[in-house]
């Protein structure tokens, strides 16, 4: 018997997500899907100014700059908790 496999479109997501597009978010424990067409629209993300400083990623989620990526204004390595290029995912 033979079947047919669709491959399913990839999306980029540098924390790694299941077959389906969805993950456990470390932090917070919540399971949520990436690219479903029924998952509201994510808030408008402000650019982080030059030479932004964020403490911790509650200051930068306060600031409405998250995520932060590599070579962005306001990254840095100690927010990027899994090292993958992304600090202060939600």
């Amino acid at each position: 018997m033979l079947g047919s496999i669709a491959a399913a479109p990839a999306l980029a997501h540098g924390g790694g997500v299941d077959a389906s597009g969805c993950h456990t978010n470390r932090s917070t424990g919540e399971y949520h899907c990436h690219g479903s067409r029924s998952a509201p629209a994510p808030a408008p993300k402000r650019d982080a100014p030059i030479g932004a400083f964020y403490r911790n990623c509650a200051e930068a989620h306060a600031a409405g700059v998250t995520p932060l990526r590599r070579g962005q204004p306001g990254y840095r390595p100690a927010l990027d908790r899994d090292g993958d290029g992304v600090a202060c995912e939600k």
